[in-house]
């Protein structure tokens, strides 16, 4: 039971790092990065459909992103989602088959904005860690009763211990997205 509990933990600790570097990827630096414009949903015939189900996203150059829709009547569409969406500063052109954009360079304010934004997102996700913990140790107090208390102790450090490697985890990729957004 215990094993099962931690298994499930880790698991749960595993997305919950994955969907934090997710979240980091979102956040723009100097460069056209696709990983940017996946998320933004399209209103695509009434449905908010995300942009990466839409088209493809190509970067040719540092700043520039290439959309391709797959179906060439969402180009307005797309272009006003991408117009929509705040905190890209992108300014999108249709030529009639493809949008263009080009990534404005980033002024130093706007550099210490985004990383405040990163770390405002990164203490997020560490609470989600945090909760993920607190609901596994609630899950193993309601097993006092039919495991030793040894056992238990022993369950709680593997549990800290878990729950320490996923926030270094998230620290580190929170480091590596600061200096990048630092990075000119």
């Amino acid at each position: 039971m215990i094993a099962d509990i931690l298994s499930d933990t880790t698991t749960r600790m595993d997305r919950a790092v994955e969907a934090a570097k997710d979240d980091f990827a979102t956040v723009r630096t100097g460069r056209a990065n696709p990983q940017l414009f996946q998320k933004i949903l399209v209103d695509y015939y009434g449905l908010p459909t995300p942009l990466a189900q839409l088209a493809s996203l190509n970067s040719p150059e540092a700043r520039s992103l290439v959309i391709t829709p797959y179906d060439k009547s969402a180009l307005k569409d797309i272009e006003q989602a991408i117009r929509d969406t705040p905190n890209l500063g992108a300014n999108p052109t249709n030529d009639g088959n493809i949008v263009r954009i080009t990534m404005p360079e980033l002024t130093e304010e706007r550099r210490k904005e985004y990383v405040k934004l990163v770390r405002s997102k990164g203490e997020d996700h560490r609470v989600h860690l945090r909760g993920i913990r607190r609901k596994a140790k609630d899950e193993l107090d309601g097993l006092k009763s039919e495991v030793g208390e040894d056992d238990l102790v022993r369950a709680e450090k593997e549990l800290d211990a878990l729950t320490r490697a996923h926030v270094d985890e998230i620290d580190e990729a929170l480091k590596r997205k600061e200096a990048e957004l630092l990075d000119i």
